[in-house]
């Protein structure tokens, strides 16, 4: 999960005070009007996270959309904690100020299970132009409840691990097409001072379910470990678990970024980008940045798949996606916005008018087969397909789940549950606790939100 620019996967923090349209956030709301307007049968309201990918979208759906279709689309666009909040506070209320919203994985089988969402299975069908079999199964997969689907991808990621060849190549060090942890472990050891100020490896260790939680969680499956086995019953303490949380803290704290306790994705791009790290394990969406024509490591990276352990694969599964609110009193317009801002001509349009690194991929199966996106991303274009259909959320680990989710745990007391681990964790990579101390404190919290599913 990146912050989702990839610059917000999943770092995600608690959500915070609901924010108005005031003057703080004029530059953030927009459409004429904001969501107040647009009562009419051709006008809907979106409301949606300000990624960049969103602001795009955002700018070119009067001259497009609106201009063929006749539908205004009035836009509300918050930072990720905030649209949150208010997403989650119009959705169960079924106020239906907004039609659609941006959710993600996590969120769709929830809202769905609540009765939030409407069902755009009959609408896909329909509509043949919209091409639902081309999702990409994983991400169609992760958005799909009791066999209906309640949302529509807009762009998604998975998780790789990114280095730079040209420093391992220098200190003769080979990376293996299918790197394991412990082979990562090795040559973030031997890469660490390669160059001045240079560190082996950039992990997250930012607190929040959607920071260092989020890769941590991949390192704990393939380890062996789950937060709760298929009986609800807590693991956080488990022997798998504490081995994957004491490998991951040994490492940062041994070859990691400096200041690792505060770093999340944003801080582990920029040290990619200015040489100060040899690796880094993140989302596969922060490739386009570094590739990208003004990047100072762009052609000197390579990617290998999520480092393994005790499975095949590890890498992560993030979507943002469409939701349609129940109550939505336009929902032949909303779909008609959705089929179009998730719709390949969309990335056609953007790749056209804005340029293909800036194209929202990773949904659509088309997309790498697209020979300009694949032009402008051959270096990870690849790993990054491979690594989106290689990710499980129904199994992510080595024993079975009761609850689907790669990199979190799809129940709504994770959010709240995985930050408060989050910051035990974040504490022992700072030194502050021990991972044993964290891990202890963490069982408990675990085993609290257990006693509301176990035996149900």
């Amino acid at each position: 999960m990146t912050t989702t620019t990839a610059r917000s996967t999943r770092r995600i923090l608690p959500p915070l005070a609901l924010a108005v349209c005031g003057s703080l956030l004029a530059a953030a709301c927009s459409g004429a009007g904001g969501a107040g307007g647009g009562s009419g049968s051709h006008s809907i309201n979106v409301l949606m996270v300000n990624n960049p990918q969103m602001v795009d979208l955002q700018k070119l759906t009067a001259a497009n959309f609106t201009k063929s279709t006749g539908i205004k689309v009035n836009f509300t666009v918050l930072p990720e904690d905030d649209v949150r909040d208010k997403i989650t506070q119009d959705f169960s209320s079924q106020a239906g100020q907004y039609d659609v919203a941006t959710i993600s994985n996590y969120e769709a089988p929830i809202y769905a299970k609540n009765g939030w969402l409407a069902s755009l299975s009959s609408h896909a069908t329909a509509d043949k132009a919209f091409a639902q079999s081309d999702i990409l199964p994983a991400i169609q997969q992760s958005l799909t409840y009791q066999g209906q689907i309640y949302a529509e991808p807009f762009y998604g990621e998975s998780s790789f691990l990114m280095y730079r060849k040209d420093v391992l190549a220098a200190k003769g060090l080979t990376m293996p097409a299918a790197p394991t942890w412990a082979q990562v472990a090795g040559l973030a050891a031997k890469a660490d001072g390669a160059q001045s100020g240079m560190k082996g490896i950039c992990l997250r260790g930012q607190p929040g379910w959607g920071e260092v939680i989020a890769p941590l969680t991949t390192v704990v499956n393939t380890m062996g470990g789950t937060w709760f086995d298929k009986d609800w019953k807590a693991g956080v303490d488990s022997p798998e678990f504490t081995k994957a949380v004491s490998f991951y803290v040994d490492l940062v704290r041994k070859h990691g970024e400096a200041g690792a306790p505060q770093a999340g994705f944003t801080e582990c791009l920029n040290d990619m980008e200015q040489g100060k790290v040899a690796m880094w394990y993140d989302a596969t969406s922060a490739a386009g940045s570094l590739e990208a024509s003004d990047s100072p490591v762009a052609g000197k990276i390579g990617y290998a798949p999520a480092p393994v352990d005790r499975t095949k694969s590890s890498g992560w599964l993030y979507t943002w996606a469409w939701g349609l609110q129940k109550a939505s009193k336009h929902q032949d317009d909303a779909w008609k916005f959705i089929s179009w801002a998730s719709g390949q001509g969309y990335e056609n349009l953007v790749g056209k008018q804005l340029g293909w690194s800036r194209v929202p991929a990773g949904k659509r199966t088309s997309t790498y087969s697209d020979a300009s996106y694949v032009a402008a991303s051959s270096a990870f274009a690849k790993p990054t397909l491979t690594a989106l259909e290689a990710a499980d959320p129904a199994n992510p680990g080595v024993q079975p789940r009761p609850a689907p989710g790669i990199q979190f745990v799809g129940i709504p007391e994770f959010t709240d549950l995985g930050t408060k681990v989050s910051q035990e964790i974040s504490s022992a990579i700072a030194g502050r606790t021990s991972v044993d101390s964290a891990l202890h404190t963490s069982q408990s919290l675990a085993e609290k939100v257990a006693g509301k599913y176990a035996g149900k």
